[in-house]
């Protein structure tokens, strides 16, 4: 038999003990029924006195012993008492918890900010405070009044957290990449990025001061190479390494021309609102320039599925557009095709290359828009390859505001898709499906 049945039936046993006191006392007295309730008022009395020192020492459970008595109530105090200990337990082991996360997010050289969903703050370590100059008063309120930086405010309103935004609040840099949680709920991680963003700085300076200063003695040569190649007098034995040298120089040149195409992309504004552009006229052109060279595929498609406009720096757009369809050209076989679409949708605007040429694979995708990165150093240098390329395509994307899509099968061909957000679409006039 369990406790708990024990702890009735000895309950039961001392009512039916009562009641048969009480009878037994109105018998000898002449009246049982005055002597049955007169038993059961005191046994009911002393169930309420139990009854009110249990109350009184949950009420002050914290200094004072809980009350002494058997059967079904010291069963229930001894829960009571059982929950109350697991509780403190449980209670203690939590605030321990506390302190540890405590201590160890002061410890995080990162700081860390928790937002609500009405992007209100809620907690931040000391890190966090030491950076954004935060106090406990600021709990509360806004994240954005307090930091009025107006490329953080976009970052929150645009809600594209993938990357993170660099501010400057004072003299230093910090990065701030938002995580998504909860109901709307969002974790922010703050660093100092200073030194960093210094030391790019010094790199992007060199690397443009380095381009400037090689530009003119490569011009030079490549004028006294031309020169030579067209001297008739000139020996047939070097005719070979004259041509050698003019494709090098060539080769050096677009590599410059790339550096300050990318150095000047780099050194502008983050973010850009450009003019509305014919983006259907852009693909016709740039359809054009690739028919128009040597070597070319066989068969080029233009679609234009939407008579929208894209709102942008036109000369920033050709740039990442043309360097998309060069990669085509140079990587697709005389019989393959190119497919050029533009179209539009709830998500934006979009524009895609598609190629039947010799595809990447999969693990070379997430490195393709770092800079000199190549997925066949060889074949690049046939080619004419720089390697900044699709490096210049993603830092105009992403001062206009948008994405690339790599899709590609080697072997089967790949498919480069620039996604801009619906903000950038202009309303353009009506023009006719192009499929050539």
């Amino acid at each position: 038999m369990s406790v708990e049945t024990q702890a009735w039936w000895y309950a039961a046993v001392r009512v039916l003990a009562a009641a048969a006191l009480g009878v037994l006392v109105g018998w000898l007295l002449g009246n049982v029924w005055a002597g049955l309730a007169a038993t059961l008022a005191l046994y009911l009395g002393w169930h309420l006195a139990t009854l009110y020192r249990l109350d009184r020492w949950l009420r002050h459970r914290s200094i004072a012993d809980p009350p002494d008595a058997r059967g079904l109530w010291g069963e229930v105090i001894a829960q009571v008492v059982r929950l109350h200990r697991r509780k403190r337990y449980h209670k203690q082991r939590f605030v321990q918890l506390l302190r540890q996360i405590d201590r160890s997010t002061a410890a995080l050289p990162d700081g860390v900010v928790i937002l609500d969903a009405g992007r209100e703050i809620v907690w931040f370590n000391r890190t966090a405070a030491r950076l954004l100059h935060l106090r406990r008063a600021d709990i509360g309120l806004r994240i954005d009044n307090l930091l009025r930086q107006p490329a953080f405010a976009r970052y929150l309103e645009l809600g594209r957290f993938e990357s993170p935004v660099i501010i400057q609040p004072d003299a230093r840099f910090l990065s701030i990449q938002a995580v998504p949680y909860g109901e709307g709920q969002l974790l922010l991680l703050v660093r100092d990025v200073s030194r960093q963003m210094r030391l790019e700085e010094v790199r992007k300076d060199f690397v443009a001061n380095a381009s400037h200063e090689l530009r003119s003695p490569l011009t030079v040569i490549a004028g006294y190479l031309e020169t030579l190649a067209q001297d008739p007098t000139l020996d047939p034995g070097l005719q070979g390494p004259i041509a050698e040298m003019r494709r090098q120089a060539e080769r050096m040149m677009t590599l410059i021309r790339d550096l300050l195409e990318l150095s000047r992309i780099e050194a502008s504004e983050e973010h850009v609102e450009g003019e509305p552009i014919d983006v259907p006229a852009m693909l016709a052109l740039l359809r054009k320039d690739v028919l128009e060279r040597p070597r070319h595929p066989r068969e080029i498609r233009v679609h234009i599925d939407s008579a929208v406009r894209l709102i942008g720096v036109e000369s920033e757009i050709h740039s990442a557009f043309a360097n998309l369809v060069d990669n085509a050209a140079k990587y697709t076989p005389e019989d393959g095709t190119i497919e050029l679409r533009w179209w539009a949708d709830e998500d934006g605007c979009h524009f895609s290359v598609t190629d039947t040429g010799i595809g990447i694979p999969a693990e070379h995708i997430p490195r393709l828009t770092e800079r000199f990165y190549r997925v066949d150093p060889g074949r690049s240098r046939e080619t004419g390859g720089s390697g900044l390329g699709l490096s210049i395509v993603n830092h105009v994307l992403q001062r206009h505001g948008a994405t690339l899509e790599i899709e590609s099968t080697p072997g089967r061909g790949s498919t480069f898709t620039c996604h801009f957000p619906p903000e950038r679409i202009a309303a353009g006039r009506e023009e006719n499906t192009v499929g050539v």
